[in-house]
């Protein structure tokens, strides 16, 4: 299918609209199910070569889809913890700028630069391209000649061994 539009655009008419009932359900808002079912499409055109022949298509998605709407809510849950810290960062942000703490960022700085000195390289450049330059996932995938999913992968790899190395410089 990879390559043929108009057997991409079949596979996307036949089966989108079931897979849009399903995120309907599951989600909040119908923009989100209509995000989502884009990037349901999206990691299946990406996986289709995975596909094993006696698989059946529509369970074949309905998991593809059912972890996406579990990423979904673990995002969501991960920046409504950060966003309910946010008077504690503005507290930080407004002390951090006093004389007395300009020590400890500069030891902190250097501990990050320590610690970033100990990934491998195509960590050190994932990192960078996505928190630096604001590169999303899907744009970083062919860049490292990945896949969306493996990409999402080697991303964690990096920010875990980025955690772990600060831990120990």
């Amino acid at each position: 299918m990879q390559g043929d539009k108009a057997a991409t655009v079949a596979f996307y008419k036949q089966y989108s609209p079931k897979i849009f009932d399903y995120l309907t359900k599951k989600l909040p808002r119908r923009e989100d199910a209509q995000e989502l079912m884009h990037d349901v499409f999206l990691e299946a055109l990406d996986a289709l070569p995975l596909l094993r022949k006696h698989e059946n298509v529509m369970s074949w998605l309905y998991a593809i889809t059912h972890n996406e709407v579990v990423d979904f809510y673990r995002k969501r849950k991960i920046k409504s913890v950060f966003l309910s810290q946010i008077p504690f960062l503005q507290l930080v942000a407004s002390e951090i700028n006093e004389p007395e703490f300009q020590f400890e960022k500069d030891k902190i700085r250097e501990k990050i630069e320590r610690a970033f000195s100990l990934l491998s390289s195509n960590h050190q450049k994932i990192l960078l391209l996505h928190y630096e330059e604001g590169i999303g996932v899907k744009q970083l995938a062919p860049v490292f000649n990945l896949s969306f999913k493996a990409t999402e992968s080697m991303l964690f790899r990096a920010r875990q061994n980025f955690i772990h190395a600060y831990g120990r410089a």
